[in-house]
């Protein structure tokens, strides 16, 4: 074994705040960095229960001195939030690797509707991100003097950054720490829900009554068709209670196994609580027929009328608690941008519609470049904004719609077209629910947002979509490139190729048919290639490289680095099907190479970085055969450009200087890549 490198100090400073480096063959990896439903619910189901803070509250304000209209659009809010939830458990199950809205939408709706999907996702992610820190801010200023407030916007910045150190730390160390602060709210607002209900039971029938008398009254103002739209309007205006509830299916590969059962659990979890918020925060708020108080939120001015009866010091503890919890909880809450924003990401770069360097895992085995775009994004907003919670607010909530709505049209479509399984009917009817509900919601937070600022969050989102189709073109124009290669080596591997292999072995005296392949000889020279898959790239650098060197090789070495990212880091079955893949690969180039007479083998190993693998692996190799150069091929495009920097990591020089301090000679091979891009 190599000897350990000794670390410089920022090496000692990244392991102090980011951890040290975990292995991804360990057996108890998965175990140890996946979550229980419990961890689930307060890492991704924040966000749904954090918007109880704003959602009643802007649903309450909308129908303004019709207050007792409010029990109505609580009840519609809460079936919406169970109707959505049941149709999102559905699609766990059949979608338990994860993806959401995006891998719903690619695959029952088509490629391209799911990049839409995607794009909406990432900005409603990056929203998220960017409001929950802005209005825990808000909150938190609302408590402290008034001199400080210039301080604000720096103390945005701070929780963000902190958000993003926690982040690139892993995924449970990012959520363990939030946890007491999630019990927190929920047992003080659950208790405030619970005491102010059961305090007014006595007062229920009168409520009725006066519900009765106000839908009356407001009939003859309005008329049916007015009643109807203030109800529609309130009911659409609370649309931000609904967001964060694609979050579970969106993150399924976080959660542990059994995946399906955890997932659905989390997504109860979240529902439940939710929706008994929202009911019960609205319910509240007519009992108590609440008014808005400048420079105060309705939960503010509920908890204070609650404890109005209480002792001083019980009251005022009780109220500061409860809205410390309620101004902590949307920084919890901006913990599912910071979860579900980079898996999404990562699975479109998959799918090339972003970089494949989204794909990547650093080595705690978390989306780094996913995390830091999230967390860069969500810093340009704060920035720009200000960090406005009241302009943010009208950015929010209509891009998560459209994924909403892509969901549901997918699931409709699949119910339909699978209609010989069992409840198909029942399945059926609850995702076209859903898909209504979403689309009319939708369609009303386009048309009350769009002229008030909204129109800025679809032509963020326009730019997006039109940014991930050129991402798609260059990789499809570079595939089709790519995959000519591919095709001439496969016809030309036993003509002109052969032949020059034949001629060098005829120059040593051999014969021109095809020889059985030599033993291994430790003290001829090796030609080490490094590879990534049985490809035209890999075949190319071989023949080049015995064209080249002439027969001056006798032993080939074929090392391969099974790069685990976020398309395979599901789980051990994935990691040991990345195994097999990569023996199967090697083994062709050793039999390719042998068949021609030369001493082939293959190395093999598995790493999140593709430079670290072969720093490692390269000392060893030298060991077995001291006579050994390594080589490895490169693209190279007619005109270097900052596209082809940003789409191709060039690990191959990060390599070369890697080996270069190793005292490991290393040449690196240029294959032309002829079409223009």
């Amino acid at each position: 074994m190599p000897p350990k490198r000794q670390l410089n100090p920022l090496q000692w400073l990244k392991i102090w705040v980011l951890g040290r480096s975990l292995n991804p063959e360990d057996s108890k990896i998965f175990h140890n960095l996946t979550l229980i439903a419990f961890f689930a619910w307060v890492g991704l189901g924040a966000d749904g229960l954090s918007s109880s803070a704003y959602g009643p509250e802007e649903a309450f304000r909308a129908l303004g001195e019709h207050s007792r209209l409010g029990i109505f659009v609580a009840l519609g809010s809460a079936l919406t939030v169970l109707v959505i939830s049941a149709s999102y458990s559905h699609l766990i199950e059949l979608f338990p690797a994860g993806g959401g809205g995006y891998l719903v939408a690619s695959k029952l709706l088509g490629p391209r509707w799911g990049m839409v999907s995607g794009c909406a996702l990432l900005v409603d992610y990056v929203l998220t991100i960017t409001i929950s820190v802005a209005s825990g801010a808000d909150a938190i200023f609302s408590f402290l003097p008034a001199h400080l407030l210039h301080y604000k916007l720096l103390f945005n910045f701070l929780m963000l950054f902190l958000l993003i150190v926690m982040n690139l730390r892993g995924i449970k160390e990012s959520v363990v720490p939030l946890v007491p602060i999630f019990l927190i709210f929920v047992f003080t607002h659950a208790f405030a829900v619970i005491y102010g209900i059961s305090g007014h039971l006595w007062e229920f029938p009168a409520l009725v009554r006066d519900t009765g008398h106000d839908f009356h009254s407001t009939y003859q103002q309005l008329g049916l068709f007015g009643i109807l739209a203030l109800l529609l309007r309130s009911y659409s205006m609370g649309a931000g209670t609904y967001t964060g509830i694609e979050a579970v299916s969106n993150g399924m590969p976080l959660l542990r196994e059994p995946r399906v059962r955890t997932g659905k659990r989390t997504m109860l979890y979240m529902a439940a609580s939710l929706a008994f918020m929202v009911l019960g925060l609205m319910a509240c708020y007519v009992f108590y027929s609440l008014q808005p108080v400048p420079g105060k939120t309705l939960n503010a001015v509920l908890f204070t009328t609650l404890t109005a009866s209480w002792s001083s010091g019980s009251a005022h503890t009780f109220v500061w608690v409860s809205l410390f919890t309620e101004a902590a909880i949307l920084f919890v809450a901006a913990q599912a941008g910071f979860l579900g924003g980079p898996r999404v990401l990562a699975n479109m770069a998959l799918d090339r519609w972003f970089p494949t360097r989204f794909t990547l895992l650093s080595d705690r085995l978390v989306t780094q470049n996913g995390v830091l775009i999230m967390g860069i994004a969500a810093a340009i907003l704060l920035l720009v904004t200000r960090a406005s919670v009241a302009f943010l607010v009208v950015l929010y909530s209509i891009t998560v719609f459209i994924t909403f709505v892509l969901s549901q049209a997918g699931l409709v479509r699949y119910w339909w077209e699978n209609r010989r399984q069992g409840h198909w009917k029942r399945r059926l009817l609850t995702s076209l629910t859903a898909l209504l509900l979403c689309s009319f919601i939708l369609v009303m937070m386009t048309i009350f947002k769009f002229f008030e600022g909204g129109w800025i969050t679809l032509i963020i989102l326009l730019l997006l979509i039109g940014l991930a189709l050129l991402v798609r073109s260059h990789y499809d124009t570079v595939g089709r490139h790519l995959k000519r290669m591919d095709n001439l080596v496969q016809a030309a591997r036993l003509s002109a190729i052969n032949s020059s292999i034949g001629k060098i072995m005829h120059a040593d005296g051999a014969e021109g048919a095809e020889v059985k392949a030599p033993a291994y000889d430790p003290k001829a020279k090796t030609a080490v290639l490094f590879v990534s898959g049985f490809d035209g790239l890999g075949l190319h650098t071989l023949f080049s490289i015995i064209r080249l060197f002439g027969g001056i090789y006798k032993n080939f070495v074929f090392v391969e680095i099974g790069l685990i990212d976020a398309g395979n880091f599901k789980g051990e079955d994935e990691i040991e099907n990345l195994k097999k893949h990569v023996d199967v690969e090697l083994n062709e180039y050793v039999e390719f190479i042998r068949r021609h007479g030369y001493y082939g083998e293959g190395i093999s190993a598995l790493s999140h970085d593709m430079v670290e693998g072969s720093a490692e692996l390269a000392p060893q190799i030298m060991t077995r055969f001291p006579q050994a150069a390594f080589f490895m091929g490169q693209l190279v495009f007619p005109e270097e450009s900052f596209v082809s920097r940003l789409f191709y990591n060039n690990a191959v020089f990060a390599v070369q200087r890697r080996l270069y301090h190793l005292g490991i000679p290393f040449l690196i091979l240029p294959i032309r890549v002829k079409a223009r891009v």
